[in-house]
């Protein structure tokens, strides 16, 4: 009974293990768990909240701030000396209660918001791009550990054909239908695809290695990544979310021109106090009071420093439109020029599969041949090459066209 149960026992987890190998993850899989685990998008999600914060702390400053005040002074006159009495009245104390408010704050502290909102969009496109690019660095790594697999279940499909004729052509030439020398070629043939099976495993490691560190997987247990279905977007966007910055920009200009104007308007700002305020010389009891009043100001001459600020700001909007029209034609260029080598892809595709078809065909044709003796074995390895040539530039030039594709939909929002 307790051998029955570790056999069961032992198939249980030989079935369990050979689950776990062949589990398959797709690569809205990767792109997800990127996003949940990035610290960077989590840091621009909380500066939009600490920009948040910052709209209430200006909408605070806007309202009546009141405030409390002490103070209390004692200046002794020993023998005559000392300060003048006259001045500092010999001893003081003041404890009021303030209240000051700027009755031409509305449109400063509307502009101030608006700044703030500028800065939340910013960061906000900040964060997006960021996750475009953290996104782009996940799909073009997960194309490339999904070439490297392929590869290696191409070349251990190789291997395997390989290992099948070795098995028959060592009876052939035992039977002296073939040569020593025959047999020796293709053996050296079949460790070169042994030894390119062994690098490509090595080479899907790595690449599968990578795209979990991108991804921020620690799990490093082995899955199969399904083929990434990517669809090209053609239609190119006029104003995309590249566009955005500058309008940020723009926006940021003309919020600091306004600031620019409301420091040169002017001021008016009302105030209330009441407390206790007393030199204690006559009547301390009697010294509670209050007071009112009110401040103005206007700017007059300041060296012209506002005609300075609005040039700086001016030359700010030059460069940025400038950048703008720049990018946008580099935009366009780089849009048309992927999607034209996408194009030139597709066309390769029907000249690479007809090459396989050929190349297929003369394997087998050269398969029988060689079964009876009448081909030689250099004929047979070079269909073999021919064909794994084949196969390798039909597996690239999808990889290309996959990887074009994420460019051009990076490009092209």
């Amino acid at each position: 009974m307790k051998v029955s149960y570790l056999i069961l026992c032992l198939i249980a987890f030989c079935v369990t293990g050979a689950a776990a190998q062949t589990t398959s993850k797709n690569l809205e899989y990767y792109l997800k768990e990127a996003e949940s685990i990035s610290p960077v998008l989590k840091d621009y999600q909380n500066l939009q909240r600490s920009a948040g914060i910052d709209s209430l702390i200006v909408r605070a400053t806007g309202g009546p701030q009141v405030t409390a005040s002490s103070a209390g002074m004692y200046a002794p006159v020993v023998r005559g000396y000392g300060y003048d009495e006259v001045l500092t009245n010999g001893q003081a104390l003041e404890a009021l209660l303030n209240v000051n408010y700027d009755l031409l704050n509305k449109k400063r502290i509307n502009n101030q918001l608006q700044s703030i909102k500028i800065q939340s969009d910013s960061i906000k496109y900040a964060g997006q791009l960021s996750l475009y690019d953290l996104q782009r660095s996940v799909v073009d790594q997960y194309i490339s550990a999904y070439a490297s697999q392929e590869q290696v279940g191409f070349n251990r499909d190789v291997v395997r054909l390989l290992e099948e004729e070795e098995a028959l052509l060592k009876k052939l030439t035992r039977n002296n239908i073939y040569k020593q020398s025959e047999y020796l070629t293709f053996l050296v043939t079949l460790q070169q695809q042994q030894l390119v099976l062994q690098q490509a495993e090595l080479q899907f490691k790595n690449d599968f290695a990578t795209l979990n560190y991108l991804a921020g997987i620690s799990d490093t247990t082995p899955v199969k990544l399904t083929n990434p279905k990517l669809q090209a977007d053609f239609n190119i966007t006029a104003q995309g979310f590249f566009n955005k910055r500058f309008d940020i920009d723009s926006l940021k200009n003309i919020n600091q021109r306004n600031a620019v104007q409301f420091n040169y308007n002017p001021k008016l700002g009302v105030y209330a106090n009441g407390g206790y305020n007393s030199s204690f010389v006559l009547q301390p009891y009697k010294n509670f009071g209050t007071s009112i009043g009110f401040t103005f100001s206007v700017p007059i001459y300041d060296g012209h420093q506002k005609k300075k600020q609005y040039q700086k700001l001016s030359l700010a909007a030059k460069t940025t439109s400038g950048y703008r029209d720049f990018f946008t034609r580099q935009q366009q260029q780089q849009l048309q020029l992927i999607r034209q080598q996408i194009n030139q892809t597709d066309a390769l595709f029907p000249k690479i599969n007809e090459q396989i078809r050929l190349s297929k065909d003369l394997i087998e044709v050269d398969s029988k041949l060689m079964h009876t003796g009448d081909l030689k074995v250099a004929d047979f390895v070079i269909a073999i090459n021919n064909y794994m040539a084949a196969q390798n530039l039909l597996r690239q030039t999808n990889i290309n066209r996959l990887k074009l594709i994420n460019q051009l939909n990076y490009w092209n929002r």
